[in-house]
């Protein structure tokens, strides 16, 4: 018997920028994102960016007048919005340490099943890019690299 589910996947992540264009580049070059629509809703800019991973979900850069990072504070420590896979995750870490992204250091949970590091974006909401040996294998959308 199928099973009706309500709800398909995560659809997006939502973050802030007071600096619509700059946030554009600095996602397009640094997380090699796809600018995929600009349009303005309710007073301020939206762009829609997509990662060229058949599974993943979309980035929304929302325009505020107000600049206010996100994190999340987990136990009095900074904790990320948003985790981006990363198939080799030394190989991420040292790419972004070359194009100037501040990075923490990278970190290794239990015997090396999992790694992980924190970096900001240029508006300085929180990331983490990660590492597991449980990740799910993902295939490029067809078309978006051309």
């Amino acid at each position: 018997m199928d099973k009706k589910f309500a709800f398909s996947r995560i659809g997006y992540v939502y973050a802030p920028t007071t600096r619509i264009d700059e946030s554009i580049t600095w996602y397009t070059e640094h997380l090699e994102f796809k600018l995929m629509q600009k349009f303005q809703d309710r007073g301020s800019f939206i762009a829609v960016l997509h990662h060229p991973h058949i599974n993943s979900i979309a980035l929304v850069l929302t325009e505020t007048s107000v600049k206010q990072p996100l994190e999340i504070n987990r136990n009095g420590s900074p904790f990320p919005i948003m985790a981006m896979n990363c198939p080799d995750i030394e190989y991420t870490y040292q790419l972004l340490k070359g194009k100037g992204v501040t990075v923490d250091e990278l970190h290794t949970l239990g015997a090396g099943e999992a790694k992980y590091f924190y970096f900001r974006d240029n508006e300085g909401n929180l990331l983490e890019a990660a590492w597991s040996k449980w990740d799910p294998k993902d295939e490029i959308k067809e078309n978006f690299l051309k």
